[in-house]
């Protein structure tokens, strides 16, 4: 390591966080608007060239639980200290914010109104998803994940759209007090169990490398644990507590549904990774049946509501409700494979949803309707979209080539050695996902083109680079997943309990 991978992981959280703070000192005339979305997109490049630095300076052979470590004392009297390193799960989730934050920019090109703050909070969230995957101080862990989800209910309320029903319209103010409301109780079991943990450790330490070895008794794990599988698990849309999600992702504009559902839900698993099971081991492994009980509900539940969606948003979200559920059971099987598998599963979904989110929208921008029954045969007009939307597809149902595939496939193996009933009915679940997604196809862009499409424009320059982006990304994991599937697996052996 040299002295520029000592201080990566430094400038890969302040970045976003200092564009920010230029963003609220730029001058907000409107004929500075291009130039603020051009300084945005190249500052997301930027981060992104700094994650390929991490990831090609990855040592998988190198032993040791965390690589690129930085640590710089902030409140010595708390204990409290802004560490940061990653390990292979971190840093395949820095890969995945790495794609998905200038896709984001680059689908949100066209929004007008009030288009600086729209980028500020942008950078906000982001910096606060690098902070959470890079921070080895439970505190400032816990501060970035907060940073990271807030923003959401102006993104949502202001700049978010409302659904309307037969019977009742969802509004996005609605939405986004949901969602809020929903977060902040988790956050609330998060933080109680973090004082918790560091009352108990009697270490004046929030070091998670510290309260990793802290060796806490048995019946403390036992009732911390709970806390912590709830509290970030209603983030990552666990079952029962997931109803703000597909919600949010509706009333969303485009490139915060991709963020929400491509990057900040996964936060809530790696959350649970480590903070729970790498940090109370004993904690995670008496609760494993009950997250993988709620997990195989997610993947059933989510499936079924997916298919009874006439809403095209809808679909999508339950649908991540559903691919969510295959990444808590695999960290429930407390198995290499599934573990390794749960994680794939984070990077492949994110991408994915990004994907068909990018193309939601453009569907909706140019019909100016998200309803399955209205849409029909669209592939003659907007013959890109639809291909890329057949890739996103492909990739959903876990089809051979494609990045679920494989992920999908070591958390079935990792099942089938723990708990091969519920392996069943996770297969099951990939079934329901089969058709509910070639049906969707089959009725939006394939058959007779309703003659109110027939002039609707194909995807614009913006949403084809995106949408090429993040489809070559599922191709590249789905032939190619060794690399990847090594770094994970060099972070998943260090994790306690985990065994295979």
């Amino acid at each position: 390591m040299n002295g520029f991978d000592d201080s990566v992981l430094s400038l890969l959280v302040v970045l976003p966080f200092a564009t920010a703070l230029a963003l609220i000192l730029w001058p907000g005339d409107s004929d500075q608007l291009r130039s603020m979305k051009w300084f945005s997109a190249v500052v997301a490049l930027v981060s992104t060239a700094l994650v390929a630095w991490i990831l090609l300076r990855f040592d998988y052979t190198d032993g040791s639980q965390y690589q690129f470590i930085s640590e710089t004392a902030w409140l010595d009297q708390l204990g409290i200290g802004f560490d940061l390193g990653v390990d292979g799960i971190a840093v395949a989730m820095l890969a995945l914010t790495a794609i998905a934050f200038p896709a984001a920019i680059l689908v949100g090109w066209n929004v007008d109104a009030r288009s600086k703050d729209y980028l500020i909070l942008l950078n906000l969230l982001v910096g606060g998803v690098y902070g959470t995957f890079v921070s080895l101080d439970l505190f400032f862990l816990f501060f970035f994940y907060e940073i990271a989800v807030l923003p959401m209910y102006l993104l949502i309320g202001f700049w978010g759209s409302s659904t309307s029903f037969p019977r009742f319209t969802r509004s996005k103010e609605y939405s986004a007090m949901k969602l809020v409301l929903f977060l902040v109780g988790g956050s609330v079991l998060i933080w109680v169990s973090i004082i918790a943990m560091f009352v108990e450790a009697d270490l004046n330490s929030f070091s998670l490398l510290d309260l990793q070895r802290a060796g806490f008794d048995e019946s403390f794990q036992n009732w911390v644990f709970p806390l912590l599988m709830i509290g970030f698990g209603l983030l990552g849309g666990l079952w029962p507590l997931h109803t703000w999600s597909p919600d949010g992702h509706v009333s969303a504009p485009t490139s915060v549904s991709m963020l929400h559902a491509g990057v900040l839900m996964k936060l809530g698993a790696f959350g649970i990774i480590r903070v729970g099971i790498q940090t109370i081991p004993e904690g995670a492994e008496a609760w494993a049946p009950l997250l993988l009980g709620m997990g195989a509900v997610n993947v059933i539940y989510g499936s079924i509501a997916a298919m009874s969606q006439t809403d095209l948003k809808y679909v999508i979200g339950y649908s991540s409700v559903s691919h969510m559920g295959y990444v808590f059971l695999g960290l429930a099987t407390m198995h290499t494979l599934g573990v390794t598998g749960a994680v794939l599963q984070m990077f492949s979904h994110g991408i994915m949803t990004a994907l068909m989110f990018t193309l939601a929208g453009a569907v909706y921008g140019s019909s100016h309707t998200r309803d399955i029954g209205a849409l029909s045969g669209l592939a003659k007009v907007m013959p890109v979209g639809a291909f890329f939307f057949a890739v996103a597809g492909f990739a959903s149902l876990g089809l051979p080539g494609f990045s679920g595939f494989v992920a999908e496939l070591l958390v079935f193996l990792g099942l089938f050695q723990t708990y091969p009933w519920v392996g069943a009915l996770a297969v099951i679940g990939a079934g329901i996902t089969a058709v509910y997604m070639l049906r969707l196809l089959a009725k939006v862009y394939f058959g007779e083109t309703d003659p109110r499409w027939e002039s609707l424009p194909d995807l614009k320059l913006n949403e084809k680079l995106v949408a090429g982006m993040l489809a070559l990304t599922l191709l590249i994991v789905g032939l190619a997943p060794f690399y990847l599937i090594d770094i994970i697996r060099e972070g998943v052996r260090h994790v306690p309990t985990v065994t295979g």
